[in-house]
């Protein structure tokens, strides 16, 4: 049995990443008191703006500029691990990566993830400013113990994502997202979120954006797809505890994973 607090920070990011990281670190102290391990925060909680534009690519920092920087110094001055959405320079000058950094509690980075499916749909084009990432990434890393995967946002509505990590295996899903705001978008989130959970036996962990553009909607799950936590669309910190001695009584009596007749391959 292993346990991890999970701690997930729900808000609007601005278009200055000084401002972001200042509630980053806010977040992380208050994660800190509450006894977290671990605290995860939106996409794009670097930078955004409600179009995805050229200002985007301007204000995209490399993996070891001042934000990330910024984000080890909050790991290790809380001792709290962090996972946070960050618009990541590209080699391309009219690009920037859509990328998501888990540094540990020493400020350390452990892993990398650059999402892979653009949102190129409900009338945006990410894909207009955004080089995405490789399918071939398995973005996975440990934090005391629980094995954790990442994803981002549009991911979550191609089951194969989940399913790699889940194969893997990892104990918990990591899912920070800006889910656009219109009819039927709250049903969306939640009702594949509990899918991910479902099919795959494990934690999902979705961290959303506050209002005005994104819907909120922060949740843990637990690998029946059982909400332990959550939060509407205000701002605000959600604490859970994972725990692996639930996952493994969940595959007992329900081993889906271990009678699946399929596999995922690359397209």
């Amino acid at each position: 049995m292993t346990i991890l607090t999970i701690a997930a920070a729900q808000f609007a990011p601005v278009d200055d990443p000084t401002a972001n990281l200042e509630t980053v670190r806010a977040a992380a102290v208050d994660a800190a008191a509450r006894g977290a391990d671990l605290l995860v925060t939106p996409e794009y909680t670097s930078y955004f703006t409600a179009e995805i534009d050229d200002r985007f690519v301007a204000a995209a920092q490399p993996l070891d500029g001042p934000f990330v920087q910024g984000l080890q110094q909050v790991a290790r001055e809380t001792g709290v691990a962090v996972v946070v959405g960050v618009a990541e320079r590209s080699d391309r000058v009219d690009r920037f990566r859509n990328t998501l950094v888990a540094i540990g509690a020493d400020g350390a980075v452990l892993q990398t993830y650059r999402k892979v499916h653009l949102y190129d749909a409900f009338g945006c084009r990410e894909s207009d400013r955004i080089e995405p990432g490789d399918p071939a990434q398995l973005p996975v890393f440990e934090v005391a113990g629980v094995r954790i995967g990442l994803e981002t946002c549009y991911d979550l509505r191609f089951p194969e994502v989940t399913r790699r990590l889940a194969v893997v295996p990892v104990d918990v899903v990591l899912l920070p997202a800006e889910w656009v705001r219109g009819p039927g978008k709250e049903h969306h989130w939640r009702t594949l979120l509990t899918a991910r959970a479902i099919e795959n036996t494990v934690w999902v962990v979705g961290v959303g954006q506050a209002p005005p553009v994104g819907i909120g909607g922060s949740v843990v799950l637990d690998p029946a797809g059982v909400a332990t936590a959550a939060l509407g669309s205000k701002p605000g910190l959600l604490v859970a505890t994972v725990d692996t001695a639930v996952t493994d009584e969940v595959r007992r009596v329900n081993p889906s994973l271990a009678l699946r007749r399929y596999d995922v391959t690359a397209r």
